[in-house]
């Protein structure tokens, strides 16, 4: 949850008066502009950067634990390890006790398709692979939220399909995510909810159905939508 969050680098302001909930079950897509706030804000909400105003996570019901989260970045920072390595890194530096480590990892690279790849060194990956990779090690983790950070703006069609049908499997696990993504079919196909940000704004965020088809988006938006699908809306 997010609550009037604010985040200046210097004179520029990155976000500004973000007010955000992120229910479990949510698929929350954030979409706009190259430096409208889509990475600042999924960065506030994970946690990694400071802000203005209140960013809180609430304990899960029934559990009455925290939420675990992890984050997928647009370019997955891989070490010079095998791809079984990097993996259980993350499993280590997140707390894992070393027995369960091995069988989550193997778990994690079977589900995204790199179980035979499991020595090859990670950086020898395609874009696509490492990319899957990225994915199993925060899979691993076995998190409650995943944040994604453009997960596909950089692979070839084949590629994004793959990582795609992914995070849809990801989804129906039970995982909460949000995601930002300049591909507005993307959001469409795996949005429940859409916030369109601008200049750091959040302008408007509703259920992905009134989110495309509604006649009453605010006009930057409504502007967003008709240049980057080329519709045209008709008039109400």
């Amino acid at each position: 949850m997010a609550e009037h969050a604010e985040v200046r680098f210097g004179a520029l302001v990155a976000l500004r008066d973000a007010s955000l909930t992120v229910s479990r079950g949510d698929r929350l897509v954030l979409v706009g502009a190259n430096g409208s706030g889509k990475t600042t804000l999924l960065r506030v909400l994970h946690g990694l950067l400071p802000c203005d105003g209140r960013c809180a996570q609430r304990p899960l019901r029934p559990e009455g634990r925290m939420p675990r989260t992890a984050m997928l970045f647009q370019r997955p920072f891989l070490l010079s390890l095998s791809v079984a390595r990097n993996v259980r890194l993350g499993l280590w530096l997140s707390g894992v006790p070393a027995a369960e480590r091995v069988g989550r990892c193997r778990d994690a690279l079977a589900r995204v398709g790199l179980l035979e790849h499991a020595a090859r060194p990670a950086r020898a990956l395609s874009g696509g692979q490492q990319q899957r990779l990225g994915l199993a090690r925060a899979w691993a983790l076995q998190p409650d939220i995943l944040f994604l950070d453009e997960p596909t703006a950089s692979l070839d069609p084949g590629a994004k399909n793959e990582i795609e049908a992914l995070i849809e499997e990801v989804a129906a696990s039970g995982v909460t995510l949000v995601m930002s993504t300049h591909n507005l079919g993307q959001a469409k196909r795996l949005a429940t909810r859409v916030a369109y940000l601008q200049a750091g704004r959040i302008v408007v965020e509703r259920p992905v159905g009134p989110f495309f088809d509604g006649n009453d988006l605010p006009p930057e938006a409504a502007q967003f939508l008709q240049g980057e699908l080329g519709w045209s809306r008709p008039p109400s």
